[in-house]
């Protein structure tokens, strides 16, 4: 339900800021297949000719299938191996399933990312480690930084997981010319992040900004980027996404992706959204554990990949989960 009208715009040209030298590309993704989850084989193979990752940096593992989360035993038994078959090129992967989305006290892609780290989880209402990628210029975070940020090719359904592959896929190159949307809701705890929307303000960015106090967004046909607060977002099926698209809510466990009553992280792909992030376990409302709107805005709009961009905008990622199409670059220049 709406709580006020008040509606702020901000539309700034970037001029003359630099793009960046290189993005992540195919070659330095790895796609990793659980051969123990028939969704995982199909969505990964089909990412992998979508995306023409090459057939060495496709690579097998095994974990539970079916389960939302997994045990540390389980998860280094399938890390390691990884690290015996991913080449030492790849600096990001593509995890191909929708569970499990946790491991014990973290989420699954900050264990892959950073290798199970107890320093990364919190009980109760603590500040958790921060992340050397956050606001990086790291065009490579393995090799220098020792980590690889992942992300999940998650779904309802394998049908839907391509679809939203297919959307970031169709993204690139495109240049859109969507609005990001900053809701500031009536949910106190949950509207955490509305005290750093005027960085957004502040920067020089390349996409119309819609700053509006409200519970939800309605009736719009541009949206390139939405950030709210709330644990359940209504008026998503009376939106259009751009291809490319990112949207989030900061609520306690939106990235638990199935088998609760708050909204999931994939109802915004389900909604046309490209990637979306929630928390895994109960983060309280530390903005340091989500998305930071003028970090991620502004790096895609300055041409990142999504995973590079998203991935930078979160200080402190432990118990959080990302999930959309890792390559999309609506931003960035095709290579001629």
């Amino acid at each position: 339900m709406i709580r006020t009208t008040a509606t702020g715009l901000l539309f700034v040209l970037l001029v003359g800021a630099p793009m960046p030298a290189a993005a992540l590309g195919p070659d330095q993704l790895a796609v990793i297949v659980n051969t123990a989850d028939p969704y995982s084989v199909e969505v990964g193979e089909y990412y992998a000719r979508r995306r023409r990752i090459p057939r060495a940096n496709v690579v097998p593992i095994t974990l539970p299938a079916g389960q939302a989360a997994i045990s540390r035993e389980d998860f280094e038994a399938g890390k390691a191996q990884l690290d015996a078959r991913v080449p030492a090129t790849v600096q990001a992967l593509a995890l191909a399933w929708t569970t499990p989305f946790r491991v014990a006290c973290l989420s699954i892609t900050a264990a892959f990312a950073f290798g199970f780290d107890p320093a990364f989880c919190a009980e109760g209402c603590r500040p958790t480690r921060p992340s050397p990628y956050f606001d990086s210029p790291s065009r490579a975070p393995f090799r220098e930084l020792g980590m690889r940020p992942a992300m999940l090719l998650a779904g309802q359904s394998v049908a839907l997981a391509k679809t939203m592959i297919d959307r970031g896929v169709v993204s690139d190159s495109t240049f859109p010319t969507g609005t990001a949307y900053l809701l500031s809701t009536s949910d106190r705890a949950r509207n955490a992040r509305a005290a750093g929307y005027a960085q957004v303000d502040a920067a020089r960015l390349r996409v119309r900004v819609e700053r509006i106090d409200a519970d939800e967004l309605r009736d719009r046909s541009d949206v390139l980027f939405y950030f709210t607060g709330l644990a359940a977002v209504a008026g998503l099926e009376t939106l259009r996404f751009q291809p490319g698209a990112i949207a989030d809510h900061l609520t306690s466990v939106g990235g638990v992706l199935t088998g609760h009553d708050q909204m999931s992280a994939l109802r915004w792909l389900e909604a046309g959204a490209t990637a979306s992030y929630g928390t895994v376990v109960e983060p309280c409302n530390f903005r340091s554990k989500f998305p930071r709107p003028a970090v991620v805005i502004g790096r895609y709009t300055h041409g990142e990949t999504l995973i590079e961009a998203y991935w930078k905008s979160v200080a402190s990622p432990g118990q959080g989960v990302f999930v959309g199409e890792p390559l999309a670059a609506p931003f960035r220049a095709r290579a001629h």
